[in-house]
This record gives C-alpha cells, structure tokens and sequence, in this order.
C-alpha cells in the first residue's frame, strides 16, 4: 500500500553563541513566555510572523505565501493575534540574523517568527521563534519537502509555534473528511470530500451517484472507511487516499452505520440493524470476520474507541431514551455515564483520553458538549437549532461539529474550543456535514 511520504526535518541551530551571554539574563523572562491555558478566557498572545527572506524571487514570493499560512493558523486558534505587517520595522531580509528587538518590542510583540527559504523545488525552511523581550531563540527547525507540500511545511511551523508557547501540541498538519452535501432537500447528492484543517487543498473521494455517509479517517491517514448504500445491501467501504483504490470490506442486509477505526487501524466498529434492534460489532480488517459486541432488544450505535483501545463509548436507548455508555472493548462492564435531562448520542473520546464529547438534545436546541469518562462534570458548549457529529483535533482541546442554523438552512462545519470560546466556521465550498478530524500527519 502506498503512503504520502513524510516530510524530511533536522533540527537547526539550538542557539548561537551571540546569544549565550543574554541568555542567563533572559532566562526569567524566557520562562514566563508561554500560554496558561488552563483558564476559561484567553487574551491571545501579540505575536508578529515575518515573510520568510528567500534567495530569489521565487522563493521570496513563497517566503511570505508560508507566513501568511502561519499567522492564519496561529490566529484561527484564538489563542494567537498577529500584528499587522504594516507595522514592522525590519525587513524579511534584515532577519535572517538576529533581530533588533527594541524594534519588535515597540510594537508590542511578545514573540517572533523569522525564517529563510532556499530553493524551488525541493524546498527548504529555516524557521525561528525568538522570545523578543527575553531576547533569544525559543526553537529552531530546517524543514525539507517537495514544492508542492508548502502548506504542510508552513502547518508544521505553526505546530512547533504553537507548542512551544501553550505546552500542548499542535494540530494545523491534520485532514478532515466529511460529508459534502448539495441539491434540494428531497434529493440532497452526498459525496465524501477530505480537506486540509484549514479548508485548503480539498477534494472528493467519491462522485455522488450514490448514497454515502459516516467518513471516518484511519489513524495513519492513509485510508477512510464510509458507508456506501448500493443495492442489494449497504456496504461499508475503504479507500486508499494516495492511490484512490476502492475496497469493499463487506455486505450488510438492512442497516449498517458509523465504521470507526481501532487505534491500531486494525479493525472497525460498525452498529448493524438486523431483526428490529441495532447491536454494535468488531470487524476484523484482516479476517474479514463480524463479532458481536452488544445484543439485546435496544439500539446501540456511535461507538467510539478510547485511546488505548481498552473501552468503548456508546449510544443506546436501551435505558428508554437515548443516553451515553461506556463498556470494555469485548463488550463486558456495560454502564450508563449519562444522566442529565434530555436526549444524548454521538460520543466521540477524547484523543487525550480524560473527555468525551457529545451531542445533546434538550428543550427544543441541539448543543455539542463534554463530559469526563465516568459521566462527571458535564459541560454544554454550544446551543443552535442543529448542532450535531462532534470530532476532536488530535491535541484534544478543540472540538469540531456540523450545524444547521435553521429549518432548510445551510448545514456548515464549526469548531469550538473545549472551554467554550473561539467559535469560528471552517470554510467548505458547500455543504457539509458529519465530519471527522485526522491525527496529525506522519
């Protein structure tokens, strides 16, 4: 099976001996340079992220294409505001040394990006994030990679930007899949379309002829599983994204919904109606083999697999409405974690582990919200006529959902960040539900 390649990295000078001396001054001031997060509100950080200087036109021209990528990521997280360009003193040239930082300092810049392109194809970056006021260098990398994964380089920048200031990993190098949706209402055509983060470098996978649902990506991001509804029977299907090539993974009669991978990729959870009830199942990617995981009368759908694979997060009705469980991964230990008034489904765990997000019907609206494992401090994060499919960045901090506004509204992709601020949309070219974010890329 084929694999994008990844990109090639080397760590670049850790420091320079220009700097050594204020370094032991700077050292109070380098420590109190990073994001407390922790807190509900965040004032985002002044930061300034200069064009990259480059050796030739060329390279200059794609110098500030990266900072360009690098500011929007870094401010799309909220937790980042890039000072205007307008107001920089020092040119892209001047910084490929050290900067003047009186200069940034009068802008109010807390931090800042400098770098250096070389080449057209291949490229390679020289990145820098320097502490302005402590005066030093925070991180430096050299990143390689063909022309054509420039914004792969520029969303490995802001990762390592973003990292390095908040303690947390980044999540700007990652893709989404979901559910491109056009047409009236009462012949809506759905294709699976996979994009970016940021919405850039978007595609279809499949052509709309038929009936898809419930794209979810592979741990390695090299494959997405989705339903597929072709006569006789619906099919639960696996392409390969770097070849296109389409694999049949098995027949279902009646009603099969939501494949999601195991976190070794190895296997798939489906929920599969058969005989009046919906009872979830293991498939086995290599024996091709069904074990049943729940039986019983009620319908029991969404699983999600935690982190280490050991549990399984559920929606069943089996307790006379719609409430969340959680049981062992061989479909022992079943409990019930949700007990809040109105009607919940769609569990999807925490990439970290110590949350599982949600969606929730109550009074009329739909909201997306949070919970620990055991059912513990439940928190709403946001209230709409339909907000529903939560999925998490891989740094498990923020949340992504599709929402209809209105009856006959446009159905659109938001995020939000798990303490409730930094709502923003995520551009599609149209319609778009039921989304899934990757892991970051290998």
């Amino acid at each position: 099976m084929s694999r994008p390649s990844p990109l090639a990295r080397r760590a670049l000078l850790s420091g320079t001996a220009a700097l050594a001396g204020a370094a032991l001054a700077a050292r109070a001031a380098r420590a109190q340079l990073q994001l407390d997060i922790t807190r509900g509100f965040v004032e985002p950080m002044p930061i300034a992220v200069s064009p990259f200087a480059g050796d030739g036109a060329g390279a200059r021209e794609r110098g500030l294409a990266l900072a360009e990528v690098v500011s929007a990521d870094l401010d799309g997280s909220g937790l980042f505001r890039t000072i205007d360009r307008r107001a920089y003193i020092q040119s892209p040239e001047e910084l490929r040394g050290i900067p003047r930082f009186a200069d940034w300092r009068q802008i109010n810049a807390q931090a800042l990006v400098t770098g250096v392109v070389r080449g057209e194809d291949p490229l390679s970056v020289e990145f820098r994030l320097w502490d302005v006021f402590g005066g030093t260098q925070m991180k430096g990398l050299r990143l390689d990679a063909p022309a054509v994964s420039w914004r792969r380089i520029a969303h490995k920048i802001a990762d390592a930007v973003y990292e390095r200031l908040t303690g947390e990993a980044g999540y700007f190098d990652t893709r989404i899949a979901y559910i491109a949706e056009t047409g009236p209402p009462t012949r809506r055509i759905k294709r699976v379309a996979v994009m970016d983060q940021d919405g850039a470098n978007h595609g279809f996978l499949t052509d709309g002829s038929q009936l898809v649902l419930t794209p979810r990506l592979s741990p390695d991001v090299s494959r997405v599983a989705y339903m597929i509804f072709r006569p006789p029977a619906p099919r639960v299907v696996m392409r390969e994204l770097a070849s296109g090539r389409e694999i049949v993974l098995g027949e279902f009669p009646g009603m099969s919904f939501a494949p999601r991978f195991s976190p070794d990729g190895r296997s798939l959870l489906v929920s599969i109606a058969q005989g009046g009830n919906t009872d979830l199942f293991r498939f086995d990617l290599g024996t091709r083999q069904l074990r049943r995981l729940t039986e019983g009368a009620a319908i029991d759908t969404s699983p999600s697999y935690s982190p280490d694979g050991s549990k399984i997060a559920f929606n069943s009705d089996r307790g006379g409405s719609p409430q969340l469980y959680v049981m062992n991964a061989d479909g022992s230990g079943v409990r019930r974690i949700s007990f809040g008034s109105g009607r919940y489904g769609e569990p999807e765990w925490s990439p970290r582990g110590d949350l599982l997000a949600f969606s929730k019907i109550e009074r009329g609206f739909f909201h997306i919200g949070v919970m620990k494992p055991d059912g513990s401090d439940e928190r709403l994060l946001t209230r709409a006529y339909q907000d529903e499919s939560p999925t998490w960045a891989p740094n498990g901090r923020v949340v992504l959902f599709s929402r209809q506004d209105r009856a006959g509204g446009r159905t659109r992709l938001f995020s939000i960040d798990i303490t409730g601020y930094n709502q923003r949309e995520i551009a599609t070219p149209m319609d778009a539900s039921d989304p899934n974010w990757s892991a970051r890329l290998p």
